[in-house]
């Protein structure tokens, strides 16, 4: 036992030095994930806070003036034109200067004193159809907050209902809070499973393959010895985003880091038995990259990051049943926003060890039938 532990140290002590050795590896292993978590916390973001919009008031009275102003004061949206002409709206738009533009009628004031229903036009932009939505929500909730303040101030009924919003989890619905929390994942998985796969074709390449073979250590060792490096690597990767979403960004952490860090060993676990796998099928590192890729673009796409996996078409939520990176990210959001205990994110990392289970032996036999 203590012979194997020691083959095994020093197998772990090569393949850290062959990854850290180079300056400017450190450097890619580290610093992009660092600015990656900045990138995402500050420019991934759906959240309304600069919207440009332009104003074409046919009205010019005083009750418009009111409902603009309410407009300006929610604190993001931009007033960037004032319009004189039907005929300016559509350049607004088409050049993309403003993303929507609110049109009021000539007769709008006149018909609200009188009792009536006055209409405001709200013309979008939906080439991006999420922030078109969702500015276009932000403004019925200021038409809303408008009609309530004119009932009261004309000594109209109050509103029959009121609808008190609360958001658990992210109350001031900002998108880092949904993002930053599933980067703790998704950021350690892209690395990890990059340096797996180089481990075995890098050896090829480098003429060090026939080195391992004459040496006491087993198929099955060898691949433990090039399956922990990664998997420290990938939780130091973890623990810069971690730090990041907490301090940074200010985020709260609700959940027990004990548990957060299990879930991430079971994930780490099973995207090194993939990663193992590409390395051993692959004859060089060229095509340990190109598999990597081929396979990392879906393992993204049908994780839940930006769109959530229960909207998928049904043929689609099944194959995310294999992809280590839909139980990594929903382990990272449940700990870490919800405060979820190990109880309860189980139903997470017993499909990453199932497919640990199955990923590593399959790449410990492949690699025995590569050295055969």
């Amino acid at each position: 036992m203590t012979a194997l532990l020691f083959r095994l140290l020093a197998l772990i002590r090569k393949e850290f030095a062959a990854v850290l050795k180079d300056p400017s590896t450190r450097v890619i292993l580290f610093v992009p994930v660092l600015l990656q978590s900045m990138l995402f916390g500050y420019a991934a973001t759906y959240d309304l806070d600069n919207v440009p919009y332009a104003v074409l008031d046919l009205s010019r009275s005083p009750t418009s003036a009111q409902l603009l102003a309410h407009l300006d004061g929610t604190g993001f949206f931009r007033r960037v034109a004032t319009l004189q002409a039907v005929a300016e709206i559509a350049p607004a738009i088409d050049t993309q200067r403003a993303l929507m533009v609110v049109q009021i009628g000539p007769r709008f004031e006149a018909e609200l004193l009188a009792g009536g229903t006055a209409s405001v036009q709200l013309i979008l932009d939906a080439r991006n159809s999420t922030t078109a939505n969702a500015a276009a929500a932000a403004v019925g909730a200021v038409v809303d907050a408008y009609n309530a303040e004119q009932q009261q101030r004309h000594g109209g009924p109050a509103p029959p209902l009121a609808l008190e919003t609360r958001a658990w989890f992210n109350p001031n619905l900002e998108t880092r809070w949904n993002f930053m929390p599933a980067l703790i994942a998704t950021l350690s998985m892209l690395q990890t499973l990059i340096l797996t796969a180089l481990s075995v074709a890098r050896e090829r390449e480098q003429g060090t393959f026939d080195q391992l073979l004459v040496t006491p250590l087993s198929p099955t060792e060898i691949m433990i010895g090039k399956a922990l490096p990664p998997m420290c690597i990938g939780l130091v990767q973890s623990t810069l985003v971690l730090l990041v979403t907490r301090f940074w960004f200010h985020i709260p952490m609700a959940g027990s880091p004990l548990t957060l860090y299990l879930g991430l060993a079971a994930f780490v676990s099973a995207g090194v038995g993939v990663g193992l796998a590409i390395s051993a099928l692959s004859a060089n590192m060229q095509q340990a990259t190109l598999y990597t890729f081929v396979l990392l673009m879906p393992m993204m796409l049908l994780s839940g990051l930006t769109t959530p996996v229960a909207s998928m078409p049904r043929v689609l939520q099944l194959a995310t049943r294999v992809n280590p990176v839909r139980y990594g990210i929903d382990i990272a959001r449940r700990v870490y926003l919800e405060g979820a205990g190990l109880a309860a994110v189980l139903p997470d990392i017993v499909p990453l060890l199932l497919i640990a289970a199955v990923t590593l032996p399959t790449a410990a036999w492949l690699f025995r039938h590569r050295l055969v």
